[in-house]
């Protein structure tokens, strides 16, 4: 288990993460989110032993983590453009400990776990910007390290390059690969993540179990669709905010009572509904309620 108690860092005055304490059990994800700023790259620098808490601890398994044990996927990706795919990854096992004929083993396994064996040989340079994803996934974790951290992973790949990556990120998990994940794309984050925290200017303002948090939430949301223009709804009771795109509204409500008037006053006036459901609000809406607000001129 990863244990981080109450770790804070401070540059001189400014203190870019504060008292952050989060707990996450073998072969889970953990989301851990925030604005730019927030202090998410500063938890991974000292997760990776880069930097250390001016206070507070971190722990694996109650003891310190060897960097041997950790695979990082960084935001900004460091692979080297003219060397080959198998020459710098068998390079950087090797810097983790691990025996070359192992290392050429699990890369073998993993180049055709992706479908592409035929990029062993070739220079990362050739290669397009989602096999090059593919190949720095793979750097990561093809020493089996026991705790992953993956900065923003997905950060523009197509859905089918995206997909093939969750469907690794999961099969990583499921043998007990342990995941601190980092991204803004909030939908990836609540298909991937039980446990999250969002941290602003440093300290966490939401952490906890995902559906906990989520339904400590009053307000809901209705997905609706209905010729009834919102200016004959907008401003019932209960309706805080309206917005629509072509596939109709998302109304975001005070109370499943309100989204049941809601749904009363369209019918009642004569208007079809084809589409009303009731739903919880989205990590999207809780990240905007609890960090954009900030933001607001």
């Amino acid at each position: 288990m990863l244990e981080i108690k109450h770790i804070t860092k401070r540059f001189g005055d400014f203190t870019a993460v504060d008292a952050l304490t989060i707990e996450v059990p073998r072969g889970q994800i953990f989301g851990l989110l925030g604005a730019n700023g927030a202090g998410k790259t500063t938890t991974f620098r000292m997760l990776l032993g880069l930097l250390q808490p001016t206070e507070g601890s971190i722990t694996w398994n109650g003891e310190r983590i060897p960097t041997s044990k950790i695979g990082y996927l960084p935001e900004e990706r460091g692979l080297y453009p003219k060397v080959r795919v198998d020459e710098q990854l068998l390079f950087l096992a090797e810097l983790r400990d691990m025996k070359r004929k192992d290392a050429k083993r699990a890369l073998t396994e993993w180049l055709d776990y992706f479908q592409i064996p035929q990029y062993e040989k070739m220079r990362v340079e050739q290669l397009s910007k989602g096999n090059q994803q593919k190949i720095q996934l793979i750097s990561a974790v093809l020493h089996k390290p026991e705790l992953l951290i993956l900065d923003e992973p997905f950060s523009g790949l197509d859905p089918v390059n995206a997909e093939q990556l969750k469907r690794a990120v999961k099969k990583l998990t499921v043998d007990g690969t342990t995941i601190v994940f980092s991204s803004h794309r909030m939908d990836h984050v609540e298909e991937l993540c039980e446990h999250v925290a969002i941290l602003d200017h440093g300290k966490p303002v939401v952490a906890g179990y995902l559906p906990d948090i989520k339904a400590g939430y009053g307000k809901t949301r209705v997905l609706l669709t209905t010729d009834a223009p919102p200016l004959l709804w907008d401003s019932l009771p209960g309706v805080l905010q309206v917005e629509s795109d072509n596939n109709g509204h998302i109304v975001q409500v005070s109370s499943k009572e309100a989204a049941d008037q809601l749904l009363q006053h369209i019918v009642s006036q004569g208007h079809h509904v084809d589409r009303f459901v009731w739903d919880q609000l989205s990590l999207q809406d809780i990240f905007i309620e609890e960090v954009g607000k900030r933001y607001e001129p």
